[in-house]
């Protein structure tokens, strides 16, 4: 049995800028009030749904899912006629809940539905929708802007009890009740003895709710600076919207029996009766659901076809190295391979993941096949020998070590888990390519959060409270930065002690950081995740909700984890813009030299590009940009690929903190050391003995403790937690079984002291492996073909004018001149022009893509520019409008023309102010087999205004000149004597 009273009216975070409850917080409020179940009912969405049910069941806590949502007058289609009945509002309150599986099933898509279909303002539903989709959910009349209320509010006492009636009929007799509120409001007080009459007469039941929006009382002006964030207003506006007090907290059943005592204590019981016929559970099924890959007639079945790829793979990538093979001399011989291949086939068959690998093959085929560049790998999944053979990866996973396990493996029942790094540019096109293969009503994308960090929280709150922005901005320097590891307010206002100070002394601070404090962490607004993506077996929709943001993207409203742990298909398609400067690099190197340029060829030995590294020269080198990692670069002098992997694994927080960086650069530079034990010095000799990736704790723990791949990979994921009980355990588990295996007691000791702190930066090394060679990859181009990686580089970063400026500044280095834009000259990108560099006129501040596919296209079409006026003459100017002219005329676009930027801009002026013939032309073509054209040339005057758009509706982007008849003058000539009459 629930205890005397259960919320079922409750707002969280996700009722975003308006709920100030976060979910744990939430979880152990109710819990220590007594109450053992909690509805979560957020405004129009189910964003928390997932998550309140997994943390109320962790804790032993009924969770209720629910929603309040929004009820269209009329049809939800409806966007102007819908008006409620006080003729203010375009939608009605209901609160509804889950009582059922399927009562989930049928909100999720009403909640789905209101989005897509029914959005108006807000996320509406309708009556039509209710019909179809009522089962298994109970309905709560809602609050003051519900149906009943607000007919009962009009004085319309029938209307509202029909409406009742409606519902309960709908709904059910035992799934529909009239919703009692008491915040202490006079309009709730007004409409308390009709609707209790409404009850009695009806036989509809009451329950009492209290519409809670923030945790405790003295929340409320936390709750009341969060809505001033949503509104960007300040709490110092008399017209903004603000709670009537502060009775919107998530009250204990004591507080809310005294409130509802004199109206009716049977509302407040009804509450838990309502929680106890809720299911435990209502979102049940969390299992693998794996869409069907469509496979060949002759293939079989999806293990069967994916055993027949990884063969034939298996021997397309051995084929150049064959003779080594036979002759001994690779790393590891041809058995190796054909044993791990088996292996790591058997265990996707157990888990019943061959189709999983079949769908990633096949977009990944996809992608390369049309020419979209595709990452060498990304994370675990390069550990995969299956992943290597189907080119889904580039790295040989035994070559450098790599563990399948720390992928996948069956003691860890996980869905896989391959992300995708895909070029910037067409990334958007292997996401379409899925959705036409498995439907689109079965792909999407992932919602994400963005919560209010600690100095965010601070400038927003700083904003509402009106607090001088750079008293602000200068707390928040005082509050630590750190992205590894982000630092909380309460941890920065004790362990800094400026920031200490500053606020033992202004009582203003104190306040603007005690209530950052109760709002860092709350959800702010809703985005679109940058990578991740659903495949179902069927419509998203009956699985969890759906959402469509102000940009028409249609989402999740279960954010990752969520979707994760329901057991659905997440790939992550990431766009990577070096992908997408090493393809135009390539591509230019062909073009401009002839020569084709093979990446996935080059040797990982060149002396040229490790020289590069060791002198720190990485301006656009991919991992290995920063001032840090170039200092680190001059210190270690890498000169082997390994060095590259094991540095990208070093420049962490972590590593960075506990000196581990320092030991492995002594050690790198001829400092004696020993192995702990000697079975180590296999493992540990490429990183010097230190202790760098999790596949060598792995690794250690099968050598010294006799650990199976499954218990190394737990082992490592202990570590990794930093859970101190499982710690412990573990800790005592190698111990044991690293004597069992012959070791000695006190060694096994010496190295486990040795893995606890490596939890702290211990790194994955198919990561690691890969992300070096796309680093090695990037620095190669730069050496053999500077002209054209840096072009490609400039050309990535045109739409940030500091990048663009380092990247030039860096060219200088290198002795590559950057040539100003020209419009004679310049393409809309960087782009070599002999050994030097043209910049692009896209990268021109002030002028868009559009102006300059304009500009091209005249040049392309009728030749050079001969003057000013004759550019305005031939190109678009509804694109190229005066500011456009202006801004290249700044950039020393027109310098070629021999006149000043001055004369220029003076001159600018007249092609938007002067008259200027309109040319219209009529061409007809005879039949035949040479067909004639006949050009009626027609002047006509046309005015145009400042901006360039002409006022009488003419079309400056139709070309009156196309070709030209023997003995006429030339386009250029005609264009020229006629726009100098104007």
């Amino acid at each position: 049995m629930s205890s005397d009273f259960v919320h079922l009216h409750l707002h969280t975070q996700y009722s975003l800028l308006d709920g100030a409850n976060r979910t744990k917080d939430l979880i152990k409020h109710v819990l220590k009030n007594g109450m053992t179940a909690v509805a979560v009912t957020d405004h129009g969405n189910m964003f928390g749904a997932f998550e309140i049910q997994s943390e109320a069941i962790e804790h032993g806590l009924k969770p209720i899912l629910g929603v309040e949502a929004y009820i269209a007058p009329g049809s939800r289609h409806d966007r102007e006629a819908g008006k409620t009945v006080d003729g203010e509002g375009r939608n009605y309150h209901l609160t509804l809940l889950a009582e059922t599986p399927e009562g989930y099933r049928n909100l999720s898509y009403l909640v789905s539905e209101a989005f897509l279909t029914g959005f108006y303002y807000k996320p509406r539903m309708d009556w039509e929708l209710l019909e179809k989709h009522h089962a298994g959910i109970i309905a709560l009349s809602g609050c003051v802007k519900s149906e009943v209320s607000q007919k009962l509010l009009a004085g319309d006492y029938a209307g509202a009890k029909e409406t009742a009636s409606r519902y309960q009929t709908l709904f059910g007799k035992d799934r529909y009740f009239i919703e009692l509120m008491d915040h202490g409001l006079p309009i709730q007080r007004q409409l308390m003895p009709d609707l209790l009459r409404l009850s009695r007469e009806t036989g509809i039941p009451v329950v009492a709710t209290n519409d809670a929006h923030y945790l405790q009382r003295d929340d409320s002006e936390a709750q009341d600076v969060l809505l001033c964030i949503g509104m960007g207003k300040t709490v110092n506006d008399a017209r903004r919207m603000k709670f009537y007090n502060s009775e919107f907290y998530v009250k204990n059943p004591g507080e809310m029996a005294d409130t509802f005592r004199p109206w009716s204590l049977e509302a407040v019981k009804n509450s838990a009766a309502i929680a106890d016929r809720v299911a435990p559970k209502v979102i049940v099924d969390t299992s693998f659901k794996l869409p069907t890959f469509p496979l060949p007639e002759e293939a079989g079945g999806p293990d069967e076809y994916l055993e027949k790829l990884a063969g034939e793979g298996l021997e397309k990538r051995l084929a150049p190295i064959a003779e080594l093979l036979a002759a001994g001399r690779t790393k590891h011989p041809r058995k190796a391979y054909d044993d791990r291949l088996t292996w790591e086939l058997s265990v996707i068959k157990k888990m019943g993941f061959s189709a999983y690998f079949l769908i990633v093959w096949d977009f990944i085929k996809f992608a390369k096949d049309d020419g979209i560049p595709v990452g060498p790998g990304r994370g675990s999944a390069a550990g995969s020998l299956v992943a290597w053979t189907l080119g889904i990866t580039e790295v040989d996973p035994l070559r450098y070590d790599l563990l399948f396990e720390r992928f996948l493996n069956p003691d860890r029942i996980s869905m896989p888990d391959i992300d995708v790094d895909l070029c910037e540019r067409r990334r958007g096109e292997v996401i379409e390519y899925v959705r036409k293969k498995y439907g689109k009503d079965n792909v999407g994308q992932i919602i994400t959060f963005n919560s209010m960090k600690a100095r965010a929280v601070i400038r927003d709150v700083g904003r509402a409270l009106d607090v001088p922005l750079a008293e602000v901005n200068k707390l928040c320097a005082m509050i630590p930065a750190s992205p590894g590891k982000p630092v909380t307010l309460n941890e920065a206002r004790h362990s800094v002690k400026e920031l200490a100070d500053a606020l033992a002394g202004n009582e203003g601070y104190r306040k603007l950081f005690d209530l950052g404090e109760r709002l860092e962490g709350v959800s702010r607004h809703a985005g679109v995740h940058a990578a991740g993506v659903l495949i179902a077996p069927r419509p998203l929709v009956e699985y969890l909700p759906l959402y469509k943001n102000n940009n028409d993207e249609i989402t999740t409203q279960f954010e990752m984890k969520s979707v994760d742990r329901m057991g659905l298909l997440k790939m992550d398609f990431l766009g990577l813009i070096t992908l997408t400067i090493l393809d135009d690099a390539v591509k230019s190197a062909a073009k401009r030299t002839r020569q084709k340029v093979d990446l996935a060829a080059i040797p990982l030995n060149d002396p040229e590009v490790f020289r590069l590294f060791s002198e720190g020269r990485t301006d656009g080198i991919f991992q290995f940009e920063s001032s840090g990692m170039r200092d680190l670069l001059r210190r270690v002098q890498p000169s082997v690929f390994s060095d590259l992997a094991a540095l990208n694994a070093l420049y962490r927080p972590g590593a960075l903190d506990a000196g581990t960086v320092e030991v492995y650069i002594e050690r790198r530079r001829g400092k004696k050391f020993e192995y702990p034990l000697p079975a180590l010095e296999p493992l540990l000799a490429e990183t010097h003995g230190v202790l760098v990736y999790q596949e060598q704790v792995m690794l250690a723990a099968r050598a010294i403790a006799g650990y199976t791949p499954g218990e190394a990979d737990k082992l490592r994921k202990a570590i990794g937690k930093k859970d101190e009980a499982a710690l412990k355990a573990e800790g005592e588990k190698f111990v044991r079984k690293s004597v069992e295996n012959g070791v000695q007691k006190k060694k096994a000791e010496e190295l486990w002291e040795l893995i606890l702190p490596f939890g702290r930066y211990g790194f994955n090394k198919s990561h690691s492996v890969v992300y070096a060679l796309l680093a090695y990859q990037t620095a190669w181009m730069k050496v053999h073909y500077p002209v054209d990686f840096m072009a490609a580089t400039l050309t990535a970063a045109s739409g940030k004018s500091e990048d663009v400026v380092k990247y030039v500044n860096a060219c200088r280095e290198m002795k590559i001149p950057v040539l100003p834009p020209d419009v004679n000259s310049s393409e809309l990108s960087f782009t070599p022009d002999g050994e030097s560099i043209r910049f692009g006129l896209g990268a021109v501040k002030g002028v868009g893509e559009g102006a300059v596919n304009s500009v091209l296209t005249a040049r392309a079409e009728d030749g050079r520019f001969a003057s000013l006026t004759d550019f305005c003459c031939r190109v678009n100017v509804r694109l190229n409008n005066r500011k456009v002219v202006e801004a290249l005329i700044r950039s020393g676009s027109f310098d070629s023309l021999g006149k000043s930027r001055a004369a220029l801009t003076a001159g600018s002026t007249r092609p938007w102010t002067s008259r200027r013939p309109r040319r219209s032309r009529t061409i007809r073509a005879r039949e035949g087999s040479s067909a004639t054209r006949r050009r009626t040339i027609t002047p006509t005057v046309s005015r145009t205004s400042p901006t360039g758009r002409p006022t009488n509706g003419s079309d400056t982007r139709r070309r009156p000149w196309a070709s030209t008849s023997p003995g006429t003058p030339s386009p250029a000539s005609r264009r020229r004597s006629a726009c100098s009459a104007t």
